[in-house]
């Protein structure tokens, strides 16, 4: 790649930087301008254009970038939720940590997700469905799933935990907006224990259906 070439994805990505940052800061995607984003990122209006058509291309391509961050931490997830709780614990440990790594991203999701720009929230939904079929793949490789041979359970499962994935992410980032020091650390225990707790559930409630299937 040629010097020019760099600086033009170093200002494509400061620009998909820029929106993620402004449309995450108590404000909707679709309530961003293309100047708003250009400016903060030094940038003439114009300059914008040599690298999106428009706001919507720059939303779907955030999404893309945003959906590829979840995929990682879903699968990830998916290796650690089937397993003895010790194993458990300890991917839910990571998760929060991912959580509060990348704010942004999460709120991002969840926000939009039934936002005000319906390329985005299509674009989301499209992406989610991906990230179902990419959770599935990863929970067919344990033993207390494999018994579950209607596709549609496992579509149904995967939809639960991607959802729930979604509510912890926001009940964790909530936390440190209304807490802190040892408070906030004592509700953050709260949430993990009950995560833990319900994956727990969701899973029992799994071994329970093919027990019931081979009677």
């Amino acid at each position: 790649m040629s010097i020019r070439d760099e600086r033009k994805q170093q200002s494509r990505q400061a620009l998909l930087d820029a929106a993620l940052t402004l449309s995450t800061s108590g404000r909707s995607f679709s309530s961003i301008s293309l100047r708003e984003v250009a400016r903060e990122v030094g940038l003439v209006p114009t300059a914008f254009y040599r690298h999106f058509q428009d706001m919507d291309e720059l939303g779907k391509e955030l999404v893309d970038q945003v959906a590829l961050y979840l995929k990682n931490v879903m699968h990830q997830l998916g290796q650690g939720m089937a397993l003895p709780e010790a194993k458990t614990r300890s991917s839910m440990e990571l998760f929060f940590g991912t959580v509060d790594s990348n704010p942004h991203q999460w709120i991002f999701m969840i926000a939009e997700r039934w936002g005000g720009s319906e390329v985005v929230r299509h674009a989301i939904a499209r992406e989610i469905d991906f990230l179902m079929d990419d959770l599935i793949n990863s929970l067919k490789k344990f033993e207390i799933v494999q018994q579950l041979h209607d596709e549609n359970d496992l579509k149904v499962l995967s939809n639960i935990l991607i959802n729930l994935s979604f509510t912890w992410a926001m009940s964790w980032l909530s936390l440190s907006r209304q807490y802190s020091g040892l408070e906030l650390e004592l509700r953050k225990a709260v949430v993990k224990k009950q995560a833990i707790t319900q994956v727990k559930l969701i899973f029992r409630g799994v071994s329970g259906m093919q027990v019931k299937s081979s009677d």
